[in-house]
């Protein structure tokens, strides 16, 4: 094995070691500090959770982030990312509280997700930017070796798509865990192209791994068979 497969294989081992250890500290540890797991009841608690491996991500893959410039533009990234959080904000604080309840039954326990409210997206969205450095870590690491668009977005459909499969372990229907992973794997597609490719790639990136948390709720609150 070459140098730079060495390379290349110690960091996806690195970027499977972050996001399992925060799941397994999600799951295990937090429990045993008192913090429920409920990103409804603890957003803040868990905030902080996130945004510690946040802070790891960066700090391990600092010379993979060395030369990327994430933001082409500080004018227009900064007009995007102002209105972006406005409509996050509108979204979450006066939208969210509208939305129809959801029926509870004794058969039936909804998972958190199908029940967030207002407080739900403030955790959500940091560990959101924690999945999506790990992701821009993956594509940048087989990028800086020449590999094609093409081969990273397999590469990420498979590694980003199967991490997916870890809510299993989680309280989800194994429903939910296909929807999510192969919701993962056509995200996966489109990430390499948008971090490499476009202009301030990294934040649509980001918006569109949002935006399809945003959607899950409002079709759990609207159109499911549990909505009232």
């Amino acid at each position: 094995m070459s140098h730079t497969q060495i390379s290349l294989l110690w960091t996806l081992v690195r970027i499977a070691a972050i996001w399992i250890a925060s799941d397994v500290g999600y799951y295990i540890l937090l429990p045993l500090t008192g913090l429920h797991t409920d990103y409804n009841n603890e957003p803040l608690g868990i905030t902080l959770y996130y945004a510690f491996w946040v802070i790891v991500s960066v700090r391990i893959f600092r010379h993979i982030f060395k030369k990327w410039r994430p933001v082409e533009n500080v004018l227009h990234a900064s007009i995007f990312l102002c209105i972006f959080f406005a409509g996050l904000v509108l979204f979450a604080f006066f939208v969210m509280p509208k939305l129809p309840s959801i029926v509870w039954t004794e058969s039936w326990n909804p998972p958190e997700l199908m029940v967030a409210n207002s407080w739900y997206f403030l955790p959500k969205s940091i560990e959101i930017l924690l999945q999506q450095l790990l992701v821009a870590a993956l594509v940048l690491a087989f990028s800086a070796r020449n590999y094609s668009i093409r081969a990273i977005s397999l590469w990420c459909m498979l590694i980003f798509g199967g991490a997916h499969l870890l809510l299993s372990f989680g309280e989800l229907p194994f429903g939910y865990v296909v929807r999510f992973t192969a919701s993962a794997v056509l995200f996966a597609s489109v990430f390499p192209w948008l971090i490499l490719r476009v202009p301030n790639g990294f934040a649509y990136s980001y918006m569109l791994h949002w935006f399809y948390y945003a959607v899950t709720v409002v079709m759990a609150h609207t159109v499911s068979p549990y909505a009232v």
